[in-house]
């Protein structure tokens, strides 16, 4: 049906790149020096070759699954490799993840050899292993003895077996779904999936036609960080440093240098709200300077607009970038072309000031169902406010009779080489989200403008009723809300209710000043039941929404919290996408107050 590019298989996309750049780094992970130790092309292709070896000597061929439960780290691309090289599926999991997820995923997708990162899991593991039928052996990465992946690869070492090729409808793995709702799923990607959306997405960025570094942030194990990042800088001759944690991105940058990342808005709000924090902090000549070079970037960019130019203006602005927005690009490696963002939407302002100190953020969206990506903003053509337009290959429909009839939005649905080959052992989910011609339904509602730019408004099995009989598409108002800088998070309730009401998370580190100045206690347990931070952050919150929603769609009561939403409690997926119900029910009395 689609003509696809070549190569169509990811074992050709490393087969290539190890025979053109073998001496090239590619994987950089950090020692107890706190430098890198780089794998180069050749390094790892020969590592690849020796597991792939070991893994036929225990029977692994076409259609056999090969689980891992590790983040991102060398084994575990050379475990997925490996596995590609035989014909077999490669099933990733998280290693922050509850054991009877893990245990699901492993019986549903009957893996037959299953990698561990560490003792801790493995010990797990081996509790219901036995109760797994068609899992036969259990390997570890860290250490060295006889059921290690060290061992497996030097056994292999002796039994080379050749890779073979697959077919571009050959099933490269399953991705299982968070589950926000249910069960997980397991979607169902081939080679051709990928690798179309490998070759499609690299068109969109000049910037890193020759590879480039990048520092892998986000997990492997979700098809966003695998495709746009593992593959892709595969296919290019990249190279890639691992972060060592969510706490330590900030010396990983500096170690790294990254000319490329591919990130979550998440990463450069907090960014953003850091330097406003430490310059309202300073205060004096530092924050006059920094607001001055502010106010001449945007001055600049509205004159560049309309062809014009002014010598103070661009002065004012080269002062600013020599001794502040240097600095500021240089804490961040020192060498950023640019960043892809995904998952949620960067605030067009935001994205406006790192365009205006010289990081461009590019705005993309996907799903796993499309392998992930479908639109993305890009250096030649972007819209501040937009996901993009659909990359290549790619159409966009959107469909108008879903919802409420007054808007100019529908649900997306997703034709191309992208979409999957369905959810494994799920036949009746599969046939809910396809359309009798081959599209994807993604539950996500949007709309596209004249120019194809795709804008998300929202997502379909999310919106509900007011008790007015009006539509409410919550998850576009806490995107909204989570733009205010005192708030962290927030959650939008009202279904079959006389209105919306809303449980928020402030920010506590942008709070921090204004408790001071105002003699409020910092603990965040006391703070959230500070009048004073209530009606700022409600007086906040209705202002910024007044005149985007209806008076109907704001919401009139508020809650603060402070316990954020994370893995941790249960309220939030791998893929940091909001587990509602849970909320929902772990606050169910604190929301029946609001209605009271």
């Amino acid at each position: 049906m689609y003509q696809l590019e070549k190569p169509d298989n990811l074992v050709e996309f490393l087969e290539n790149s190890v025979s053109r750049y073998p001496d090239n780094p590619l994987f950089g992970t950090k020692n107890s020096r706190g430098t890198n130790d780089w794998i180069t092309y050749k390094e790892v292709g020969e590592r690849v070759d020796n597991l792939r070896g070991g893994l036929a000597q225990l029977g692994i061929g076409k259609d056999d699954a090969v689980g891992i439960i590790a983040n991102n780290r060398v084994e575990w691309a050379v475990a997925a490799f490996a596995t590609y090289g035989l014909g077999g599926r490669y099933i990733p999991m998280y290693e922050a993840e509850l054991m009877q997820v893990w245990e699901y995923i492993i019986r549903d997708s009957s893996v037959k050899v299953l990698f561990v990162s560490k003792a801790e899991i493995y010990e797990k593991v081996k509790t219901f292993a036995k109760d797994i039928p068609t899992l036969e052996k259990i390997f570890m990465i860290e250490g060295d003895g006889e059921n290690s992946m060290a061992e497996l690869e030097r056994q292999g070492s002796d039994h080379a077996v050749s890779a073979i090729h697959p077919a571009p409808d050959d099933i490269a793995g399953l991705i299982y779904t968070s589950g926000t709702t249910g069960e997980p799923k397991g979607v169902l990607l081939s080679h051709g999936n990928f690798t179309s959306n490998s070759h499609a997405g690299r068109k969109k960025y000049p910037e890193i036609a020759r590879g480039g570094t990048t520092l892998a942030i986000l997990p492997w194990a979700h098809s966003y960080g695998q495709t746009a990042e593992l593959y892709t800088m595969i296919y290019l001759g990249g190279a890639i440093g691992f972060a060592e944690s969510p706490q330590t991105i900030a010396h990983d940058l500096l170690l790294v240098r990254p000319t490329w990342l591919i990130a979550v808005p998440r990463v450069f709000n907090r960014i953003y709200d850091g330097l406003w924090a430490k310059m309202n902090e300073e205060g004096g000549p530092a924050r006059k300077l920094f607001v001055m070079g502010v106010e001449s970037a945007r001055r600049k960019r509205e004159l560049a607009q309309e062809g014009k130019s002014c010598f103070i203006t661009n002065l004012k602005y080269t002062i600013a970038d020599t001794i502040v927005f240097k600095k500021i690009r240089e804490k961040l490696g020192g060498r950023l072309l640019g960043a892809m963002t995904g998952s949620a939407t960067m605030n067009p302002d935001i994205s406006q000031f790192f365009f205006d100190i010289g990081i461009p953020l590019y705005d993309c969206y996907g799903l796993t169902e499309t392998s992930p990506a479908v639109a993305m903003n890009a250096s030649y053509s972007y819209r501040l406010g937009s996901v993009g337009q659909a990359i290549e290959k790619i159409r966009i429909v959107i469909d108008k009779s879903l919802g409420d009839s007054e808007k100019d939005d529908g649900e997306i649905i997703v034709y191309g080489p992208n979409v999957m080959q369905g959810y494994h052992n799920k036949p009746e989910e599969t046939a809910q989200v396809m359309t009798d011609d081959g599209g994807f339904r993604t539950g996500d509602r949007g709309r596209l403008d004249e120019d194809g730019f795709l804008y998300i408004t929202g997502r379909i099995k999310e919106q509900y009723k007011l008790e007015n009989g009006k539509f409410v598409f919550p998850a576009s108002l806490e995107e909204d809300i989570r733009l205010i800088p005192s708030v962290e998070n927030a959650l939008v309730y009202g279904e079959g209710r006389p209105y919306n009401v809303c449980l928020v998370i402030p920010d506590f580190v942008v709070l921090e000043k204004f408790a001071r100045e105002n003699s409020l206690p910092a603990d965040p347990d006391a703070l959230v039941r500070q009048q004073e931070v209530q009606e700022l952050i409600n007086r906040e919150i209705v202002q910024f929404l007044e005149g985007k929603y209806a008076h109907y769609e704001i919401p009139q009561k508020f809650i603060l919290l402070s316990e954020n939403f994370s893995l941790e409690n249960g309220t939030l997926t791998q893929t940091m996408k909001l587990k509602r119900r849970v909320v929902l029910d772990k606050h169910k009395d604190l929301i029946e107050s609001l209605y009271r």
